[in-house]
């Protein structure tokens, strides 16, 4: 490790002494003992910081979660309940085995459609989604055109990795979609820590105070699927 290696090096170069109790010893005097000590040191140093780059986060603590919901699909003629209609800015990590993305995204949500833009950090346009009534479309940046029945396929298969909109619409909401079974656990404030549903696991870390009421609405989200994550940061919510 270069850390740890930057400073032993910086120790063996410095002319100091060790204190022990009834002796003082040069650097260049210490022995095996005592080198294990100073390495020992460094080693829970660095533990301590490698935390900081680990790519999942960690699982809420087991106390956090005072209850979990299981919940069954609703009968098919209430199954037409659409998710509230939004529009929001804020960011997007994707990372699985194969690759991995990082930049800015809007979504406007609306009862009759969708549509998404992403961009890289700099700004410069990656794809545009939108679902309607007629289906499913994806531009490219080189304004290539595809189609399909759902979203979560099509970005399987032009972008590398799946954005499960059918779901995502209630998730991003701190909610579960009503047209499959889900698990949600909630905390002793009845806020929701995280979903298990269609495959998905979707932790929350952190919320905001939704415009114009007292409710709060996710601002962190981790969405995770098999090897794929998905990291979402929502730095503007706007209900419509």
């Amino acid at each position: 490790m270069r850390i740890g290696t930057l400073v032993i090096n910086e120790l063996k170069s410095t002319n100091f002494c060790i204190e022990f109790e009834n002796s003082k010893l040069p650097v260049n005097r210490i022995n095996a003992h005592q080198m294990n000590v100073i390495l020992g040191f460094l080693i829970s140093c660095f533990i301590l910081l490698a935390p900081g780059c680990r790519t999942l986060p960690n699982q809420p603590p087991s106390d956090a979660i005072a209850t979990t919901i299981f919940t069954e699909p609703l009968a098919a003629s209430a199954q037409n309940i659409p998710a509230s209609d939004f529009n929001i800015l804020g960011r997007i990590s994707i990372q699985d085995k194969n690759q991995s993305f990082s930049g800015s995204f809007r979504w406007q949500h609306l009862t009759t459609s969708d549509e998404i833009l992403l961009f890289t950090p700099l700004g410069q346009a990656v794809a545009e989604i939108t679902k309607d009534d007629e289906g499913v479309r994806l531009i490219t940046s080189k304004l290539e055109a595809f189609y399909a029945t759902d979203v979560e396929s099509l970005t399987e298969e032009i972008l590398g990795w799946r954005l499960p909109l059918d779901g995502l619409q209630y998730w991003i909401q701190g909610e579960h979609s009503p047209l499959t079974a889900a698990e949600k656990d909630l905390d002793r404030k009845d806020q929701v820590n995280a979903i298990r549903q269609d495959g998905w696991h979707i932790h929350y870390s952190s919320f905001t105070p939704a415009p114009l009421n007292s409710l709060t609405l996710p601002r962190v989200i981790n969405l995770f699927y098999d090897n794929l994550r998905i990291r979402l940061v929502v730095d503007n919510w706007q209900l419509e």
